[in-house]
């Protein structure tokens, strides 16, 4: 491995215990891989370079463990955290794996079980707090149906607009510094999630009573599997200031949530990721949220996490020299990106009006015809991510 794709703590890279600690069991197969304690989770981490370690609570605490037993997990956390120098940036709540979540937690239709989830997850969030995570992730799995009579969409709503404005409520009261990043997804497991794109989300968010609070976690296979240009979707949450957090992974096309390494599946879509992101303000974690295939015994789980990093390493490499390139310059002139940059109508409305050559005398014939040179723009790009400039 080349010294400039090693990465370090500086690169902010994250991962959830759920990653490397997923045992490759899917819906037709047993696990192929044996658990990995959370402890050693972080070491190993910590020896490739990465900057911080996410978790869901029954990641680090057995689900239904005594408070004796939860304080122990919490504590070898803890020490393994300081140990390495690791940081914990974000959690998240656990509201899909127990059957008591088979119809959702915050939209379930039992009353009882929408106050559990609550419970839930208030209790978790004194924990993210005491481990210094500032983002708090939602990801509603079992939040929707698979029948149009078994959920009325537009009470789940209000369900669910209720849980993030306790939530919200909770958090302010404590005094706490943590935001809320919701995770849309489409579907699966459920056959059709509420909030299922990032659009959707951002809809949602400007209902909440403390809508500061709360913005987005939008993750690469989930945009792509509604056949969306992920890219897209992170301009328009940067755009209204809602890029809360993000889950780094790759997905083949319009399938099942695949969680490939970063990089893998649509590498050119990767490549405009990190272009966006490392010329944005985003300032976050650069988050991986990926499953080392069921193939993969404990070397190929580490192996997969490297690669998570080294491609994205080799994306940042391979945008700042797109970027940095004379020719690609020009062409971005030509392509017209600095008129675009340009309001349409500075000098207002009255003017646009009285102005003739905007339509009277506008040739559109002739603005027809004109060339706008993107095919050159895209060769470049190609150019620049295959390493042939």
């Amino acid at each position: 491995m080349t010294e400039r794709f090693t990465p370090t703590p500086e690169d902010k890279f994250s991962f959830g215990l759920w990653t490397v600690g997923w045992q490759g069991r899917d819906p037709f197969g047993d696990a192929t891989r044996g658990a990995l304690d959370p402890v050693e989770s972080v070491g190993r981490l910590a020896d490739l370079g990465a900057y911080g370690v996410t978790f869901h609570d029954d990641d680090l605490i057995p689900f239904g463990a005594s408070d004796t037993e939860r304080d122990a997990h919490v504590k070898r956390f803890r020490q393994v955290l300081d140990a390495t120098g690791l940081v914990a940036p974000m959690a998240t709540t656990n509201l899909f794996t127990h059957p008591v979540f088979k119809d959702g937690a915050f939209t379930a239709n039992d009353r009882d079980i929408r106050r559990y989830a609550l419970r839930k997850t208030l209790r978790n969030i004194d924990l993210a707090v005491d481990l210094g995570a500032r983002t708090y992730v939602a990801w509603g799995g079992r939040e929707g149906a698979e029948s149009g009579a078994a959920k009325d969409v537009r009470v789940a709503l209000d369900r669910m607009k209720e849980a993030f404005d306790l939530l919200g409520q909770y958090v302010t009261e404590q005094g706490y510094d943590l935001r809320f990043a919701v995770e849309p997804k489409p579907n699966e497991p459920r056959g059709d999630i509420l909030l299922p794109t990032v659009g959707h989300a951002l809809a949602f968010i400007e209902r909440l009573e403390r809508p500061d609070l709360v913005g987005v976690n939008p993750e690469t296979g989930h945009e792509q599997m509604a056949g969306l240009n992920f890219t897209h979707g992170i301009a328009q949450a940067l755009w209204a200031g809602k890029l809360f957090h993000i889950d780094l992974n790759g997905q083949s096309g319009i399938k099942y949530d695949q969680d490939l390494r970063f990089g893998s599946g649509n590498l050119r879509d990767a490549f405009w990721l990190v272009d966006l992101l490392e010329t944005s303000d985003y300032t976050g974690p650069r988050h991986f949220d990926f499953k080392p295939p069921r193939t993969e015994d404990m070397d190929g789980v580490w192996a997969s996490a490297a690669g998570n990093m080294r491609n994205y390493l080799i994306l940042k490499e391979r945008s700042a020299a797109f970027r940095a390139d004379p020719e690609v310059r020009e062409a971005l002139r030509a392509a017209r990106l600095d008129d675009l940059a340009r309001p349409t109508a500075e000098d207002g409305l009255a003017a646009l009006l009285a102005d003739r050559a905007a339509f009277e005398d506008f040739d559109v014939e002739a603005a027809g015809e004109r060339g706008m040179a993107f095919e050159h723009l895209d060769q470049l790009a190609l150019d620049h991510l295959l390493g042939a400039r």
